[in-house]
């Protein structure tokens, strides 16, 4: 029984629900654009993000006078207001995605925001982002959708002290960086890792049939040698194994890279939810510059819905023509241009 001067407990969630997406916006003819007056846009076609209609003006030269010398790009609405995120990025400086630190803008129909000085002409022609007279921009937008508060599980008894969160995946994570009952090593490109036969077994058939079936390597504390694989990515690979999870990448461009090479390893080893996890996370890296790539990789590992991701975005004439020449040859399904 509880005394009259125990305190009361509750808790409770606030939950913002988002939706995120990009479009990509090419100019193709760029000098040609030159000649609008300051402060008059040219606009994108509209697209769909978080079930609202959305366009981009593009400003030649500049949205205003004290702009007139540079290009601007504005996020407008087409509909009813929302709050949201946004972010414009060159395609070829690849820069950072949107992150949750980004401001939130409450936006009304004809209510826009961009960026005013986006860059300098006499920059952009100078660069290399500035190609056969095109240069393309990618706009990333997250659209929070709805804040609620939920009711979160109180402890009953205030004399109960909270139980804390599962720290197992801390405790293998532990295991693996120690060594310790540690019965198998791998050598990868020059690399060797201690590993622990049962585990392995446990996560992966792959190593299951290889350390203890048919395609057993040799006895307990032998080395198995792995070919045809990074010494990074079989680390990424024992990482998942221990922990469920990848280690962390800075470099984004890094990130598209490394989510394939994992992709062909999760797939070699049987490990199905790491491939789809690495899938999700390539549709997030489909670019110009990728597009090719990753449609191979999804065709030659049977990743169906990343395939159908590349040719959705490849199926838009202006990312075609501006993805690489040998596109094509990574599949016959993509559509044929008359």
């Amino acid at each position: 029984m509880s005394s009259a001067g125990d305190p009361s407990m509750s808790a409770s969630t606030i939950v913002a629900d988002t939706a995120s997406g990009c479009h990509i916006l090419k100019i193709d003819g760029y000098s040609h654009t030159k000649g609008t007056p300051t402060g008059e846009a040219i606009k994108s076609g509209k697209f769909t993000v978080g079930g609202h209609r959305w366009f981009i003006n593009y400003y030649p030269n500049g949205i205003n006078s004290d702009a007139a010398d540079h290009v601007s790009f504005y996020l407008l609405l087409d509909e009813v207001k929302v709050q949201l995120c946004v972010n414009f990025a060159s395609l070829l400086t690849r820069k950072r995605p949107i992150t949750p630190a980004d401001p939130v803008w409450s936006f009304t129909p004809g209510n826009n925001w961009g960026y005013t000085k986006f860059v300098k002409r006499e920059d952009l022609e100078r660069s290399e982002h500035l190609t056969n007279d095109a240069f393309t921009v990618r706009c990333d937008v997250v659209v929070i959708n709805e804040i609620r508060t939920e009711d979160a599980p109180t402890v009953r008894n205030p004399f109960v002290t909270a139980v804390p969160q599962s720290n197992l995946i801390q405790h293998l994570a532990d295991l693996l960086r120690s060594e310790k009952g540690a019965d198998v090593v791998f050598e990868v490109g020059g690399d060797t890792f201690s590993a622990h036969r049962c585990v392995l077994a446990a996560r992966s058939p792959v190593f299951n049939a290889e350390l203890f079936g048919a395609m057993k390597k040799g006895g307990s504390g032998s080395i198995v040698r792995v070919a045809d694989m990074e010494a990074r990515v079989f680390k990424a690979l024992l990482s998942f194994v221990y922990t469920d999870s990848l280690p962390e990448t800075e470099d984004e461009e890094d990130q598209g890279t490394m989510f394939q090479h994992v992709l062909v390893a999760a797939d070699r080893y049987d490990f199905g939810r790491l491939k789809l996890i690495c899938e999700e996370k390539l549709c997030a890296h489909i670019d110009v510059f990728t597009a090719a790539t990753i449609l191979a990789i999804a065709e030659q590992h049977r990743c169906h819905g990343l395939k159908k991701s590349c040719i959705e975005f490849l199926s838009t004439p202006a990312h075609m023509l501006a993805a690489d020449q040998d596109v094509r040859g990574a599949c016959q399904d993509l559509p044929r241009q008359s």
